[in-house]
C-alpha cells in the first residue's frame, strides 16, 4: 500500500504543478497582450519623425551629388578654359600641346553631349564647337605650310647619282648622240638584270625631313577625325604633286600632244626618246617609290587614304610620261624607228613589276593598266615595224647610184641594221613570247633574219641592172653579198643563219666573180687569140716558127696588137673607176685575171711579137710587156673617182706611152 500512496500523492503533486504553470502562462499571456497594445501605439507616435529623418538624409545626399555633379563641370569648365587658352596660341610653337588641347576638347564636347539636362549645354557646346572648328582650320594651314616648307624638287644630280647605270640625258650633235645611244644601248643589255632590288637598296634623299613626318601624320590623323580628310588629300596633293612635276621638268620631262610628238624631226625625236627611257626608270625605281613610300609613312593607319592619296599625287605625271610612249608606238612606223621601239618595250617590261608593286590598289588600277597597254602597244608597234622592214628593204628604190660598184648603202644599212638587232636578243625573246605562235624565238628571230637578207638580195639583183656594163653588175653583187657573208661570219647573226647559209652565199660570191671576170674580159682575150691571122698573100710575114704557121698578113697583126692596146687601157681605165673595198677579195680578183690573161698575153707576144720587131717603130704596136700588164692589174679596183674626183687621162697609168714602160 506504501507504493501506491507514493504514487498517489506524486499524482496530486503533478496535477497541483500543471495547474499553477498554466495559471502563470495565462497571466503571461495577458501582459504580454499588453505589451503589444503600448508598442503599436508607441509606433504610431513615432512614425511622423521617422519619415522627417530620411527626408533630411535623402536630402544630405542630394546635396552631396549636387556638390559633386558642380565640381565635375566646374573641372570641364576649366578645361574648356585652359584649351582654348593653348589653342589660341595656334599650332605653330608647340605641336604636341595644340594637338593635345584639341582632343582635351572633343573630350569636353562629348560630355556636355551626353548630358544635355544642363542648362547651360547649349552655349557651352556652342562655344566649344566654334572654338574646334578655328582649331581645325589652323591645323589645316600648319599641314600646308610644313609640306610647302619641306617639300623641294630632287636635284636631278641626286636622282641620276641613285641609279648609277643610268648616264645623263642625251645632248651634243647627233653623231655624238647616236654614239651614246648605241653605248648606252650596250650598257643596258649588258645590265639588263640589274632590278628593283638594287634600286632599293641605295640610299634615297629624303624627300621630308625625318623630324617633320610624325609631325604631319599626327596632323593627318586629326583632320581626317574631324572629317577633313577631303580637304587634308587636296592639300597634300597639290603640295606633292607640284613638287613631284617640278622634279621630273628638271630632268627634262616635257609635256607634249601626240601631235606635237609626230611633227618633230627624227634626230630630235630620237634624242627625247632616250632621255624617256631615263625619265621611266627614273620615275619608278626613284620618284614614284619615294612618293609611295612618303605616302604610307604620312597615312599609315587611316584607312585606304593613302592609296588614293598616292594615285592622285602621281596621276599627272605618270599620264605625261605614258602619254609619249602612247605618242610613238601609234606613230606612223619607219625602219628607224624599230631599235627605239624595243628599247623602250624593254625598259616597259622591266618596269613592270615594279609598277604592280607600287601602283597597288584600287585607287592606282587604272595606271597600272596603262602601263600595262603601253607595253604591249610598243611590243606590237614593233613586231609590225619587222614586217615594215623586210617590205622597205625589198622595195627601196632609192636613186642612189654606185657608180664604181662598191657596197651600196643599203647594204651597209640592212647589215648594220641586223647586226644591231642581235644586241637585243634578250628583248626579242620576250617580245615573241608576247605573240607566241609556237615557234621557238631563236627560230623566230632566223626566219625574220633570213626574209630581211632575201629582200636585201632581190633588192641588190634590180639595183645592179643599173649598170649598162655587165661586168660591172657583177662585181657589184661580188662586193655587196661578200659584205653580207662577211658581215655575218664576225657577228651572233651566223650562229642563227647557220653555216649552210654562209657557204651558199660564199658560192654566190664566187660565182659573180667568175662572172665578172669572163663577162668582162672575154673580148680582149679573143684579141690574143690566133683565129684570124691567115695568110692572105703580098705583105704577109711568117711566123716565129720558121714558118709552120703560115704567114699572118702584117696589117692585121698590127690592128690585133692596136686592139689588144685599146681595150687594155679602156678597161683600165674604166675599172681603175671601180671598186672592191675587200682588200683580200680584191686581190684574189685581180688574180683571177691575171690567171686568165698573162698567160695569153705571154703565148700571143711570144708567137706574134718577132714578126713586129723589124718594123720601123715596134713599140707602137708592143706597148706592153707582161710584167707591165701585171703592174696595171694591180691598179685595178682603187676607185680613184671617188678618192680623186673626176678620172683624167693622169689619173690611171694605164693609159700611159711607152715611155713609162720599163721592159725586162
Amino acid at each position: 500500500m506504501g507504493a501506491s500512496d507514493a504514487l498517489t500523492e506524486r499524482v496530486a503533486f503533478l496535477r497541483d504543478s500543471l495547474q499553477k504553470s498554466r495559471t502563470h502562462t495565462d497571466r503571461m499571456v495577458s501582459m504580454l497582450g499588453s505589451f503589444d497594445h503600448r508598442l503599436s501605439a508607441l509606433e504610431a507616435a513615432m512614425r511622423p519623425t521617422q519619415v522627417r529623418t530620411y527626408a533630411i538624409r535623402m536630402a544630405h545626399e542630394n546635396i552631396d551629388k549636387t556638390l559633386k555633379s558642380a565640381d565635375v563641370i566646374l573641372g570641364y569648365f576649366e578645361r574648356t578654359r585652359e584649351a582654348e587658352l593653348k589653342l589660341s596660341r595656334g599650332p605653330r610653337d608647340n605641336l604636341e600641346s595644340y594637338l593635345t588641347a584639341i582632343d582635351q576638347l572633343r573630350g569636353i564636347l562629348q560630355f556636355f553631349s551626353s548630358n544635355k539636362s544642363l542648362r547651360s549645354n547649349d552655349g557651352v557646346v556652342n562655344q566649344a564647337n566654334n572654338t574646334l572648328a578655328k582649331a581645325i582650320m589652323k591645323l589645316e594651314d600648319e599641314f600646308r605650310t610644313l609640306l610647302v616648307t619641306h617639300s623641294k624638287p630632287v636635284p636631278p644630280d641626286s636622282l641620276f647619282g641613285s641609279l648609277p647605270e643610268i648616264s645623263q640625258p642625251l645632248s651634243g650633235s647627233l653623231d655624238q648622240q647616236s654614239e651614246s645611244a648605241k653605248n648606252l644601248s650596250s650598257t643596258n643589255h649588258s645590265e639588263h638584270q640589274v632590278k628593283s632590288s638594287e634600286a632599293a637598296a641605295l640610299t634615297p634623299p629624303k624627300l621630308i625631313p625625318p623630324r617633320i613626318l610624325p609631325l604631319l601624320h599626327k596632323l593627318a590623323q586629326q583632320l581626317v577625325q574631324a572629317g577633313r580628310q577631303q580637304q587634308c588629300l587636296k592639300i597634300y596633293r597639290e603640295v606633292r604633286s607640284s613638287t613631284l612635276e617640278k622634279s621630273l621638268s628638271s630632268l627634262g620631262v616635257e609635256k607634249l600632244s601626240k601631235e606635237e610628238v609626230q611633227k618633230l624631226p627624227w634626230e630630235s625625236l630620237e634624242t627625247k626618246i632616250g632621255n624617256w627611257i631615263h625619265h621611266m626608270r627614273i620615275a619608278v625605281k626613284l620618284l614614284f617609290a619615294w612618293e609611295r613610300e612618303l605616302c604610307n609613312q604620312i597615312f599609315e593607319g587611316i584607312g585606304s587614304v593613302k592609296d588614293q592619296c598616292f594615285s592622285e599625287i602621281t596621276a599627272n605625271s605618270m599620264l605625261v610620261l605614258l602619254s609619249f610612249g602612247e605618242a610613238i608606238a601609234k606613230s606612223k612606223r619607219s625602219p628607224e624607228k624599230l631599235f627605239v621601239l624595243l628599247d623602250m618595250y624593254e625598259v616597259m617590261h622591266e618596269l613592270q613589276p615594279e609598277i604592280e608593286l607600287i601602283f597597288d590598289g584600287k585607287s592606282c588600277s587604272e595606271m597600272r593598266a596603262s602601263a600595262l597597254s603601253l607595253t604591249k602597244q610598243l611590243a606590237q608597234t614593233a613586231q609590225e615595224t619587222f614586217g615594215d622592214f623586210e617590205e622597205a628593204v625589198e622595195k627601196d628604190a632609192s636613186k642612189t647610184f654606185i657608180a664604181d660598184g662598191t657596197v651600196h648603202p643599203l647594204t651597209s644599212y640592212v647589215i648594220n641594221y641586223v647586226k644591231f638587232l642581235f644586241d637585243y636578243q634578250a628583248t626579242l625573246k620576250q617580245l615573241f613570247l608576247e605573240f607566241a605562235n609556237g615557234d621557238g624565238t631563236k627560230n623566230q628571230l632566223a626566219s625574220i633574219t633570213m626574209r630581211i637578207m632575201q629582200a636585201l638580195q632581190s633588192n641588190l639583183d634590180v639595183k645592179s641592172k643599173m649598170y649598162k656594163d655587165p661586168a660591172l653588175q657583177h662585181l657589184f653583187l661580188m662586193n655587196n653579198i661578200h659584205y653580207i657573208v662577211k658581215s655575218v661570219r664576225r657577228s651572233e647573226a651566223k650562229d642563227i643563219l647557220g653555216d649552210d647559209w654562209i657557204q651558199r652565199h660564199r658560192r654566190i660570191v664566187q660565182q659573180n666573180a667568175n662572172q665578172y671576170r669572163r663577162v668582162g674580159w672575154a673580148k680582149i682575150l679573143q684579141t690574143l687569140s690566133a683565129q684570124g691571122l691567115t695568110s692572105s698573100g703580098g705583105g704577109s710575114i711568117p711566123g716565129s716558127d720558121g714558118g709552120s704557121s703560115g704567114l699572118v698578113p702584117k696589117p692585121i697583126l698590127k690592128d690585133r696588137f692596136k686592139s689588144f692596146n685599146m681595150q687594155f687601157e679602156e678597161l683600165c681605165l674604166r675599172q681603175c673607176e671601180w671598186t672592191v673595198p675587200d682588200q683580200e677579195l680584191r686581190e684574189s680578183l685581180r688574180l683571177a685575171v691575171a690567171e686568165v690573161l698573162l698567160p695569153a698575153y705571154r703565148s700571143f707576144i711570144k708567137r706574134f711579137g718577132p714578126m713586129l720587131e723589124n718594123n720601123k717603130n715596134p713599140s707602137k704596136y708592143i706597148k706592153y710587156y707582161p710584167e707591165n700588164l701585171e703592174t696595171k692589174l694591180g691598179e685595178l679596183f682603187e676607185g680613184n673617182r671617188q678618192q680623186r674626183g673626176p678620172l683624167s687621162q693622169g689619173d690611171c697609168s694605164c693609159g700611159t706611152n711607152q715611155s713609162s714602160i720599163n721592159p725586162k
